[in-house]
């Protein structure tokens, strides 16, 4: 069972509970957005006569060309967003920002599931600066909010779940190793490893496990375009602990390729 660590006052308990709302409300409205939509050009189909044929709809979001989801191949470029603890007893969380880069992979298949399975690998980059033990900030040291950043490699998989012309909900799971860099700025003349990591609170460099579980919603501009906007909760590894934390990301799909 994962659980956070709690230092004085400071509970982690209430951002895991933050963490999992916003993904959860993020998928709900697509869901529904998604169900509702499919409801109406079901409506609007039963309504005609059977030798009607109805014609696909069209407007700003999506394009004349009709969304078929049967492309093999897919890519994803977005900003993204990061809380997270840069030590294991610093009493405040930083936000990170950056970017995400991921490609997908999907199976050409006959079988339903896992035609709606897609295998990928994602790249992604976070910096911010963060709140340190309140002895840095004074002399000798005078050290305040350093430079943080983290470079991220992770592979997993997202399935293609309800859907239409309009927009898809999706779900995905990727684990990989993220390399955290937390002296970035350390001043000149003082004190290297591990002296700085007591100093400041900061863990020393390292590469640890990471996982991000979640889903996205996909907004189709057309047949090949569309607008994803995707929450995460993350799973870290960086302390004696696994902890939780939030992410999400906006950006732009492209879809290419034929199953």
């Amino acid at each position: 069972m994962l659980r956070l660590k709690t230092i004085g006052e400071v509970r982690t308990t209430g951002a895991r509970k933050t963490g999992k709302r916003a993904v959860m409300g993020v998928l709900a409205v697509g869901l529904l957005m998604a169900g509702a939509v499919q409801g109406r050009a079901q409506g609007t189909v039963a309504s005609q006569p059977k030798q009607t044929t109805v014609p696909i709809p069209t407007s700003k979001i999506a394009g004349a060309a009709p969304v078929t989801y049967d492309n093999k191949y897919e890519l994803y470029g977005s900003i993204n967003f990061m809380n997270f603890m840069a030590g294991e007893h610093l009493p405040q969380r930083m936000n990170m920002g950056g970017g995400e880069f991921l490609f997908t992979y999907w199976l050409s298949t006959h079988k339903r599931f896992l035609r709606n399975l897609g295998p990928g690998v994602e790249y992604r980059g976070e910096a911010g600066t963060t709140p340190v033990f309140g002895q840095a900030q004074g002399l000798p040291y005078n050290v305040s909010r350093p430079l943080v950043y983290m470079n991220m490699g992770l592979a997993g998989a997202q399935y293609r779940g309800p859907r239409n012309q309009y927009a898809a909900l999706n779900y995905h799971g990727y684990f990989g190793v993220s390399h955290g860099t937390f002296d970035a700025t350390l001043p000149a003349g003082q004190p290297p490893q591990p002296e700085w990591s007591q100093v400041t609170g900061l863990y020393s460099n390292r590469t640890k496990p990471i996982m991000a579980l979640g889903g996205s919603v996909d907004f189709n501009l057309s047949k090949k375009w569309a607008i994803r906007i995707s929450p995460d909760l993350m799973l870290e590894h960086f302390g004696t602990e696994w902890r939780e934390f939030v992410a999400v990301s906006g950006g732009a799909i492209y879809r290419f390729g034929k199953k």
